[in-house]
């Protein structure tokens, strides 16, 4: 299958990030993204980040109670916009990794929805009903041990 300009920047931020974390070094990470720049099919990008950990760490232990906090991260967004997301990042994201992932993805989409909001002085209030949606659908994987990233989300918190 084809994939768009959306799926090749989400493969760089991966490639970045592991970059970032030293498991990736300069010549690897240029051509990687250039791969990634010309790749046509899923199967093209696929096999670029494939030898790299997923995007949110999968703990050794994890626990319930990190899967609830997952979920509570994008259920808090729904309710308090950015700031439950912020306080179970700054909480609860020290102790887990996992939760402090899903923790910076849903206050990174809540921050996205923010500013979006203010640019279109306020005609983007309509686009909560779908962030609703997404929420939700972010929460149920986080409960199920499973990892969900948002689309068209700036990642402004790393």
């Amino acid at each position: 299958m084809r994939v768009g300009h959306a799926e090749r920047e989400s493969v760089i931020d991966v490639l970045q990030t592991a970059y970032a974390d030293g498991r990736l070094d300069t010549e690897e990470l240029d051509q990687r993204v250039h791969l990634a720049m010309t790749g046509k099919t899923r199967g093209d990008l696929e096999p670029l980040t494939r030898d790299l950990s997923p995007r949110l760490p999968h703990d050794a232990e994890e626990t319930s109670e990190d899967k609830v906090l997952g979920a509570l991260a994008h259920a808090a967004g729904m309710l308090t916009s950015f700031v439950g997301p912020l306080v179970l990042m700054l909480v609860s994201g020290p102790r887990s990794a996992r939760v402090r992932a899903h923790a910076v993805e849903a206050l990174n989409f809540q921050l996205t929805l923010l500013i979006f909001t203010i640019v279109t002085l306020g005609v983007g209030g309509v686009v909560f009903a779908v962030a609703w949606i997404a929420s939700l659908v972010a929460g149920l994987a986080a409960l199920t041990g499973g990892s969900f990233r948002y689309p068209l989300t700036l990642r402004l918190i790393k």
